[in-house]
């Protein structure tokens, strides 16, 4: 018997809360029945947004948590002070095993310094990233990291190629991933200080497949599957693939209404199109996992609709089954027993 997948589920956080992640849920469930979701928040707001909703009770549960922590509050000291909050609660769920995983939408300074401070770092993990799956002509790559880390050392960026490699071959089922960094050229000597540091060592790695450089025009190309960069180059890639992707969207949209023989043709080609862009639809890959900590905390955008949230929740059963943490642990205890032997 299939084992049923527990996720805490912030249910205040987010441009959208609590309506669009509850419904999220409530999709969740329907999707797949070893998944139950705690919501967590204000119980009386989560209680009105549930009703309408034919939901199972036994698998959609509520815990209340009175405080939230908004964007604009200093991350550590709100998970400090804020321990009734649906963040700090949600995340205290996952540490003593009450729940498998944590969704949030919610403040990301909070989601990252929640899951540090309260779950903790895999024994070995120099610094979580954020890892999220990113859409390309070719199928999927992964980001890593897109905003956990922007002061990152060479060693984070190396150890991120080696937790991304092991995330991507397992997740998508692609043996010896690519591995590259982002760069301003693809010849060796280029890029600031990091990049040139990083890259003789990301070369010396056995454990990856590391390729070179990439340059950002030739990730929606699939160039490589796992891209590695700090936090910053990250996170403005991440955010104008978003940006340029529904901008062009809606640019296609409009040239197809834009005459009587141009909706004709949108009309002959409607589902060809639909196939698509949904295929370049970054909500519906789910949320960014901060890798390397013990329990599973994935973060979604903080303007998630119910198919982002629904989609993040069912990655979260994925991840789980497949042992990422465990598989995680074990290739840094083995890469600290080789580095021991030399």
């Amino acid at each position: 018997m299939q084992k049923t997948i527990t996720v805490a589920l912030d249910a205040m956080g987010g441009d959208n809360a609590p309506h669009e992640i509850i419904k999220g849920a409530v999709l969740a469930t329907k999707d797949k029945k070893d998944i139950k979701v705690i919501l967590v928040g204000k119980e009386d707001v989560i209680k009105s947004s549930l009703e309408g909703y034919d939901y199972d009770k036994d698998r959609i549960i509520i815990v209340n948590a009175e405080d939230t922590i908004s964007n604009n509050e200093a991350p550590v000291m709100a998970i400090r002070r804020k321990r009734n909050s649906s963040i700090v609660v949600a995340l205290n769920l996952v540490k003593n095993g009450e729940a498998d995983a944590f969704v949030s939408a919610g403040s990301t300074g909070a989601v990252l310094a929640g899951g540090q401070l309260i779950i903790g770092r895999i024994k070995g993990v120099q610094r979580p990233p954020l890892a999220p799956i990113i859409p390309t002509i070719n199928g999927v790559s992964l980001l890593i990291d897109c905003g956990a880390n922007v002061d990152a050392r060479p060693s984070h960026l190396v150890q991120f190629a080696k937790i991304g490699s092991i995330y991507f071959e397992n997740v998508v089922g692609i043996k010896n991933p690519r591995v590259a960094i982002v760069n301003i050229g693809a010849e060796e000597e280029k890029g600031n200080m990091l990049v040139k540091e990083t890259f003789p060592l990301l070369k010396e790695a056995t454990d990856i497949n590391f390729i070179g450089s990439i340059e950002a025009r030739e990730i929606p190309y699939g160039a490589a599957d796992v891209i590695v960069c700090e936090a910053f180059v990250g996170n403005v890639i991440l955010k104008l693939y978003e940006g340029l992707g529904m901008a062009l969207m809606k640019k296609v949209k409009e040239g197809l209404m834009s005459t009587w023989k141009s909706k004709i043709g949108a009309l002959l080609s409607k589902s060809a199109l639909k196939k698509t862009l949904k295929a370049f639809d970054a909500s519906s890959y789910g949320g960014a996992p901060l890798l390397g900590l013990k329990g599973l905390v994935v973060k979604t955008h903080g303007s998630s609709t119910s198919n982002e949230v629904r989609n993040s929740i069912l990655q979260c059963v994925t991840f789980t089954e497949l042992r990422i943490n465990k598989q995680i642990e074990e290739s840094l205890s083995e890469n600290e027993i080789n580095n021991n032997n030399e």
